[in-house]
């Protein structure tokens, strides 16, 4: 498996997971309800923005003339890291709630970006053989994720 499609592959994942959280989310009563669920978000992007940045990014920033594209990548990982600590600061619980909603929402944008340029980037400048050696080591890192949980 390509790291590509191992990305986009969790991306699914997530967005299902960010479907139920939304569903859900009106029907909280307390910051500590909202928050609970900010904690599941933040502990699953927290592996797959290592991933991003320590397999896929650090890749693609050896053949990167420009940048730019690159540095809001990582740019966006700050924003909604950003947004998920303000959950746990949030005084109520509407407060919380609108704060955790637009987090997905950024998560759900940045994925798409990734999906519409990094990942084809990373398609036509890598080697398919470069890009199947790192979805093995994804593929390594998230059994011994799983095996320590």
């Amino acid at each position: 498996m390509k790291i590509t499609e191992a990305m986009v592959a969790e991306h699914s994942i997530f967005l299902s997971v960010f479907d139920q959280i939304e569903r859900v989310l009106p029907s909280l009563t307390t910051p500590a309800e909202v928050r609970m669920l900010a904690n599941i978000v933040e502990g699953l992007l927290e592996g797959h923005a290592e991933t991003e940045t320590n397999l896929a990014y650090l890749a693609l920033d050896h053949v990167l003339q420009d940048k730019e594209e690159l540095h809001r990548m990582h740019q966006d990982h700050h924003e909604i890291d950003g947004r998920l600590k303000k959950v746990h600061a949030a005084s109520t619980c509407a407060e919380a709630q609108r704060i955790l909603k637009s987090a997905l929402v950024a998560s759900r944008e940045h994925f798409r970006l990734e999906e519409r340029s990094i990942f084809p980037l990373l398609e036509k400048v890598l080697h398919k053989e470069t890009l199947t050696e790192l979805g093995g080591t994804w593929l390594q890192r998230s059994v011994a994720e799983a095996s320590t949980a």
